[in-house]
C-alpha cells in the first residue's frame, strides 16, 4: 500500500512523534506506514486521515 503521510505530515509541520500521539499509535507504526512496510486497520487508516486534516482516506492511502 501506498501513502501520503509524509507528505501531508510535513505541510502541517507534524513530526513522526506528533502524529503517533494523536492517533495513538507507536512512532515505529508511523515510520513503517511511510515506508510501506505496514498496512494499517481501516480504524488507523481514518485516524491518520483525520489527523492529516484529509476529507478521503483515499487522499492519504492507495492500493497501486
Amino acid at each position: 500500500m501506498k501513502t501520503k503521510i509524509k507528505q501531508y505530515r510535513k505541510k502541517l509541520n507534524m513530526t513522526q512523534e506528533e502524529l503517533a500521539s494523536i492517533v495513538k499509535a507507536t512512532r515505529q507504526t508511523i515510520i513503517s506506514l511511510e515506508s510501506g512496510r505496514y498496512n494499517p486497520s481501516l480504524e488507523l487508516a481514518w485516524k491518520i486521515t483525520k489527523a492529516l486534516k484529509r476529507k478521503n482516506i483515499q487522499e492519504v492511502f492507495s492500493l497501486s
